[in-house]
């Protein structure tokens, strides 16, 4: 586990990492989720849920802008495709599994991840490849709330782990006999490298526990992140890749819910997406057609305001916790 604090949200959101741009090659990534997890008592740990969303789903959206995604560990049904490979054995430890996994790679970065960080996303990875590419180190990494290393949310140049990789194979060879990494700890890898540091409270956070898991189901429930968690989850459940204004939608059922009557918020929002997804669907449609419902809600208020008519019963304006800026999620 690493620490985590929840102050402060440097890592959380819910897009994608980006694709290749300024400062950042195209990259593949690898995720390792084949681990015991005896911490846990054995259990599926890139399968256990948080947000409504397995750790290894929320792992696999943070590097969705990868070109080619390995995941090394026995194959599952995932929200997105991947490559899967295994280290043989089985169970052979992250070095072993690194490399199995580095062999459907191509790209000359490559993002490594391990399959249980509830909070890494999009914009994190991002951060890492711009890091990577501004120097010469040979890969980036972040450190958590106590500054220490965490060598399995990083991106790396694949040269360097290759040559590392194969240094060690060697060495192993000439010492047991045999030129494999079974067992050999993460920290061989990373002390021959030159990194660049990234500091990251949330991002890095890890579950090893039941407590950890606990914890990042608790924090993703709170105000401040409970919206964003739930529609990025309605999203990957539904097969939707659609990103939208949410305040356009927030401020549409508000009006919709004071203007009208309560229940005008979500069936208003519901005829929104559907004309919107007639309209050929995408974030202009739906900003366009929700700009038209929020119109018309603005007319009825104005209407109700000079007939002097009384709220129906049950509306925002009979409730006092109906202030026409509250938004339904408050």
């Amino acid at each position: 586990m690493t620490a985590y604090e929840p102050p402060g949200d440097p890592g959380v959101g819910t897009d994608p990492a980006p694709g290749p741009g300024p400062g950042r090659a195209g990259y593949d990534a690898v995720v390792l989720a084949g681990g015991a997890a005896r911490r846990l008592g054995g259990a599926d740990k890139p399968g256990l849920r948080v947000g409504g969303r397995a750790l290894l789903d929320r792992v696999l959206a943070a590097c969705a802008g990868a070109r080619t995604t390995v995941v090394v560990a026995d194959p599952r049904p995932t929200g997105r495709p991947v490559t899967w490979a295994r280290e043989d054995p089985p169970g052979g430890g992250p070095l072993a599994a690194l490399a199995a996994g580095l062999r459907h790679t191509t790209a000359e970065h490559v993002v490594v991840l391990s399959a249980d960080l509830p909070f890494l996303a999009g914009p994190t990875v991002g951060r890492l490849l711009s890091a990577l590419a501004a120097g010469d180190a040979d890969g980036a990494l972040l450190t958590d709330a106590d500054g220490r290393d965490q060598p399995l949310v990083a991106a790396y140049r694949a040269s360097a782990l290759r040559r590392e990789l194969a240094a060690l194979a060697r060495d192993r060879e000439e010492r047991a006999g045999r030129p494999d990494l079974t067992g050999l700890p993460l920290r061989r890898l990373t002390g021959a490298l030159r990194l660049t540091r990234v500091p990251d409270a949330v991002a890095s956070f890890d579950c090893d526990t039941w407590d950890d898991i606990a914890s990042a189901r608790a924090r993703i429930r709170e105000h401040g992140h409970v919206l964003d968690e739930w529609i990025s989850a309605a999203k990957d459940e539904l097969g939707i890749d659609l990103d939208v204004d949410t305040g356009i939608l927030l401020d549409l059922a508000r009006d919709a819910a004071h203007g009208v009557a309560r229940p005008a918020a979500p069936l208003t929002t519901f005829l929104v997406g559907y004309a919107a997804g007639r309209a050929g669907g995408g974030p202009e449609a739906v900003a366009e057609t929700a700009r038209k419902a929020a119109a018309l809600a603005g007319r009825w208020a104005e209407e109700a305001a000079d007939t002097g008519a009384a709220p129906a019963k049950g509306t925002p304006g009979a409730a006092p916790d109906a202030a026409p800026d509250t938004r339904p999620d408050a």
